[in-house]
């Protein structure tokens, strides 16, 4: 029953689109928290918080590179997870669905 619950949880965070698009988005690559921002528009506390859910379920690892923090995907161990994010559009529909470019703003 454990393991049913921590699963719930995990996919909960999925019902968020904000969430879903972000690890939908991580599939291919790293982001960082800037990015992020100007890709949903979104001020820097709110796409942290989103970030900060999903590392606390152990779906995302974060890397501080100098001022900047870096996500990745972690669901190697997590099939329920991969097999949502396997349906979701590719990077370049979803970003011009979104209508940005993948350039990175942080330096």
């Amino acid at each position: 029953m454990e393991q049913l619950n921590e699963i719930a949880e995990k996919l909960k965070l999925l019902g968020d689109k904000t969430r879903l698009t972000m690890l939908t988005l991580l599939k291919d690559r790293e982001w960082c928290v800037c990015d992020f921002v100007d890709l949903f528009d979104m001020s820097q506390p709110a796409i942290s918080q989103h970030l900060r859910k999903l590392k606390s379920q152990g779906i995302v690892n974060e890397t501080r590179r100098g001022q900047w923090v870096y996500y990745s995907l972690n669901v190697d161990d997590k099939p329920y997870i991969k097999t949502v994010l396997d349906q979701m559009p590719e990077t370049d529909t979803l970003l011009a669905t979104l209508n940005k470019r993948t350039n990175t703003t942080c330096d």
